[in-house]
């Protein structure tokens, strides 16, 4: 079943872009209109002029269309389009060529959004009529025509916009037993049916920021609960049904806990369930109420329950409890909305993308990646009950080929079982239309995602379309994500250097201790991750400790458990719970941090020694566990590995059992001291499908996942004590190294800071300076050994007409450009540095060029001072980023360097900066040991003049300065004044 289409218009006039989205009003595709009847319609029609020229001028200036930003008449010149002063310069000149009027100098430093713009432009035409003109363009509302509602701020508003603006639009499509669409849900239904819930639940006396939980199947009725709680302005609490009637007593009493910590007084439930109210009543005595669906359904009366925030809590998330009790995640409407934001700028999402989902509506990857996002872009929903798809497997994939979908998600398990699907139930399957496959919820396989590839390529299914992620609910659901157009990049390093060191080391792929790694991409836009030591200090690029983040999305904690919440938490930073590393600015995860088990102190990662043991045929895929047991007469931690079989023949059982024990030697170089078969269904999962480590671990100690008579003797105990020491050391050694290392650089910088100083401001401006300070710099990194290697030298022009441009990732940064190039230039610095005496000396005497960046006048008079600086041979340089971040990443460039080099008529030379980053960020005030390169680029040389000749060669040199760095793009960050 095709699903349709938006199309896109173009206001032939003014070149304004609309994009209509089918409707099914009547059968007919509308547009609604755009003019608003009260206001002239030649100030609408020099409204819409006015964003068309913005929009052109943002693209140029960005890199990328202005759609997703819901440029308006009231979008903010700086923040929203990241318009700096020459910039602004460059719009008057344009604004006043296309409307031919003259606008007054000031309208440069006081217009600070598109409806000031107009106000002036509307004034100059009218030649003094100023009250007429500003009452005009005070009137203008012109509403944009969006495929998603970027002013909403809390669900309820989402839902509403779409009602309004398209309610007979397809929303989800639900499949049912037949393998065939079931039910469709529109907008308008979709509200109609939530509003009635809403009713219902007034009736139970639900108050505003009440939780009430939803034991519920994928169904329609799913949908329509959740968003009745939500118009009710209570909290919707997902808790997962049992998989079978005949598990609804156990499984209730294992919801009990949520329901207790949640302190929800209603359950939302399954007919199924109700005869068993006494019992849950008693496991959860603050629950007074257990309902059906039918029971809480209204006649629909609106609900006078207030206007909800987007700080207010929208529902709770609770943690599939893989390494502990579940926990209670709290996510606001603000949080929600900013990671479906990101995630849609990262995935590239419109309205024409379809979203092809089988994945629990009770798990955040499915209840917010998959049906509120969708909801949020107005992406059709195909939802497939879980149930059914793990009846039939073969279902996913057929709904990708038959409804065109574009997008689906999936943990690693998933992938696998489509690959068990025999070849005549994927006869003429086409996956051309799938460019978006997230992988994530689990430990992702490198294997499972190759032959996934390699399997369905003849099926069309592109392999930059498979996409390993990473999320979890403490960020809402995604973190990081690889770019749309990117095939998987893999790292292999030496297992060895990682379990022993902690250090990730590349290595060959047919090295003998080669362990692939899947890069998860880079974090979402606004968003930041870190890695750090034991201590809580930043680790560089390549060293293994504890992933952190923060940014919109993040949760303010777990709901009623304070204690958790302080756990959870380190200064603004929240950690994740997972082990990993950086590098070119890629995540790379490789384990959990309380699933690590050390043994004989080396590092041992239970995910990769489980996938290796699931390819052993007899074992069941996903129902492997590794988990530690401590070992009191060693000192260190059993090795005990647990794996389900169908097998119950004691001479088969025996020789599987010695398969897998060489499985383990061959994988780790060391023999597990327990391996344990047991009959399928034994290993403790969660909601999700995640092995429960410690779960399985409990069991393990208390005899009931197999039990053996320990192997070890007493030589192999005191060969692991020794084995075990070294590592220790090693360790050890490693961070009483890291904190000599950074005393010792701070030392050195304490002595040469103030000696340097003292003696520049002594010595006569130019020359002399810098020559002391470029001998002083290159002695600062000889004594706190920081290797400085500079390539391209040769490329600086003699006569130093260039304008030299570097990315900036660290304070280290000028120090290092003076230690490494041989001729000497003219750094450009923002103008508040001369406010303060003490760097206004300092930098004088080198004679940087200050540039004013919020006094227009001042700003274009040292504009062209710079131009003449470079015209005459004095060489600059610039950050064109502006300033820097701790997170690796090239954010677009500011136009000033290349407009000075194109009107001085010299080229620009790219200078791009490795190591400084790692070595010591931004933020952070522990230097780190590593070695820093510099490498000068080919000279660039505009082709066109003015304002073209200035955004070409601007986007050249960031391209070869992204190329070189290795760091991620982040064109998609506004830039800053």
């Amino acid at each position: 079943m095709p699903l349709p289409a938006p199309t896109a218009y173009r206001f032939a006039r003014f070149g304004v872009k609309l994009l209509v989205i089918p409707l099914t009003r009547h059968g007919q595709p509308t547009v609604e209109p755009c003019i608003n009847p009260e206001t002239d319609s030649s100030t609408d029609d020099a409204a819409r002029m006015l964003l068309s020229v913005l929009e052109r001028l943002a693209s140029e200036l960005s890199l990328r269309t202005v759609g997703s930003r819901d440029l308006n008449l009231d979008s903010s010149l700086a923040h929203d389009l990241g318009f700096d002063s020459l910039a602004r310069a460059e719009l008057v000149l344009r604004i006043e060529e296309d409307f031919d009027v003259h606008l007054p100098t000031q309208a440069l430093a006081v217009v600070e959004s598109p409806r000031d713009l107009l106000r002036e432009i509307l004034r100059a035409r009218s030649k003094g009529e100023a009250g007429r003109a500003d009452d005009a363009v005070a009137a203008i509302q012109l509403r944009q025509v969006q495929s998603s509602p970027g002013t909403a701020q809390t669900l309820q508003e989402v839902l509403a916009w779409h009602v309004r603006e398209h309610p007979e639009r397809e929303h989800i499509y639900l499949y049912g037993d037949d393998e065939q669409v079931a039910e469709i849900i529109t907008y308008e239904r979709l509200q109609r049916e939530a509003q009635r819930i809403a009713d219902g639940l007034l009736q139970h006396d639900v108050e505003p920021g009440q939780p009430v939980a939803i034991m519920l199947p994928t169904c329609a009725d799913y949908f329509f609960t959740f968003f009745g709680i939500l118009l009710a302005r209570a909290v919707p609490v997902p808790l997962y049904p049992p998989a079978r009637p005949s598990q609804v007593e156990d499984h209730l009493r294992r919801q009990a806990s949520i329901l207790n910590t949640s302190g929800a007084s209603l359950l939302i439930t399954v007919p199924e369930a109700m005869q068993l109210a006494p019992l849950v009543k008693s496991l959860a005595p603050q629950l007074r109420h257990m309902r059906t669906v039918d029971d809480v359904r209204g006649a629909g009366n609106p609900v006078a329950v207030g206007r909800p925030g987007a700080g207010d809590t929208a529902f709770l998330q609770y943690t599939s409890g893989s390494t502990g009790d579940p926990k209670g995640v709290v996510l606001t409407h603000a949080n929600l909305l900013a990671n479906i934001r990101a995630m849609g700028a990262a995935l590239e999402v419109s309205s024409e993308d379809v979203f092809v989902s089988w994945l629990p509506l009770y798990h955040d990857m499915g209840l917010i990646g998959a049906w509120l996002g969708s909801m949020y872009f107005s992406i059709p929903l195909v939802s497939i009950p879980p149930q059914l798809f793990l009846a039939r497997p073969r279902l996913w994939l057929r709904a990708i080929h038959r409804h065109r979908g574009t997008i689906s998600a999936a943990p690693n398990f998933a992938f696998e079982l489509a690959l068990r699907l025999p070849e005549r139930e994927l006869a003429d399957l086409d996956l051309s239309s799938w460019r978006y496959a997230a992988n994530g919820a689990e430990p992702i396989s490198p294997r499972t995602l190759r032959r996934f590839i390699e399997r369905f390529e003849s099926a069309g299914f592109r392999p930059q379309a498979m996409k390993p992620v990473y999320g979890l609910a403490e960020s809402s659901v995604g973190l990081v994500f690889p770019p749309p157009d990117r095939e998987m990049v893999m790292d292999t390093v030496d297992r060895r250097a990682l379990q022993e060191n902690g250090r990730a080391v590349p290595v060959p792929a047919d090295h003998p201790q080669a362990m692939e790694m899947v890069a998860l991409g880079h974090p979402l836009a606004g968003h930041e991750i870190r890695i750090v030591d034991d201590t809580g200090r930043e680790l560089p690029d390549r060293e293994e400790g504890r992933l952190q983040f923060r940014g919109p999305s993040t949760t303010s904690g777990y709901y009623h458990n304070a204690e958790k919440t302080r756990g959870l938490f380190e200064g603004d930073w929240a950690d994740t719970g997972d082990l990993g590393y950086i590098a070119d600015g890629d995540l790379y995860l490789t384990g959990r941090s309380k699933d690590l088990i050390i043994r004989g102190g080396r590092n041992i990662y239970p995910h990769e020694l489980e996938d290796a043991v699931a390819q052993v045929p007899g074992i069941r895929k996903g129902c492997v566990v590794a988990f530690a047991s401590p070992d009191p007469r060693g000192g260190t931690e059993r090795l005990v590995l647990v794996a389900e079989t169908h097998e119950e023949d004691p001479g088969e059982l025996d020789r599987l059992r010695e398969e897998v024990r060489g499985v383990v030697s061959r994988t780790l170089e060391i023999a597990a001291d327990e391996i344990a078969l047991v009959p399928p269904r034994n290993i403790p999962k969660t909601s999700s499908g995640k092995i429960r480590r410690s779960a399985s671990a409990a069991l393990y100690r208390d005899g009931h996942l197999g039990r053996k008579a320990p192997r070890a003797v007493w030589w192999q105990v005191l060969r692991l004590a020794a084995t075990g020491v070294r590592p220790r050391l090693v360790r050890g050694a490693k961070r009483t190294a890291d904190l000599a290392y950074a005393a010792w650089a701070w030392a050195v910088f304490a002595i040469f800071a103030p000696v340097t100083w003292l003696s520049v401001a002594a010595l006569p401006s130019g020359a002399p300076g810098w020559r002391l300070t470029q001998v002083m710099a290159r002695l600062l990194l000889r004594l706190i050994r920081t290797p400085l290697v500079t390539r391209g030298t040769e490329r600086l022009p003699a006569d130093g007409r260039c304008v030299l441009v570097g990315n900036h990732g660290s304070y280290l940064d000028g120090l290092v450009l003076m230690a490494g190039l041989p001729s000497r230039y003219h750094f450009v610095a923002k103008g508040e540095l001369k406010n303060h005496w003490f760097p206004r000396i300092f930098l004088s005497r080198l004679e940087v060029a200050f540039v004013e960046r919020f006094d227009t006048e001042k700003s274009v008079a040292d504009s062209q001072r710079l131009v003449e600086m470079a015209r005459s041979g004095s060489p600059l340089f610039f950050f064109p980023e502006g300033t820097f971040r701790r997170m690796p990443g090239i954010f677009p460039f500011h136009l000033g360097a290349f407009k000075a080099a194109v009107e001085a008529e010299v080229p620009v030379i790219p200078v791009t900066i490795r190591g400084t980053r790692s070595k010591l960020r931004d933020g952070s005030w522990f230097p780190r040991r590593g070695a820093v390169t510099i490498t000068v680029g080919e000279p660039i040389s505009a082709t066109e003049k003015g304002w073209t000749g200035s955004v070409q060669i601007r986007d050249a040199a960031r391209a070869e300065i992204l190329r070189v760095s290795g760091e991620p793009d982040l064109v998609e960050s506004p830039l800053r004044e």
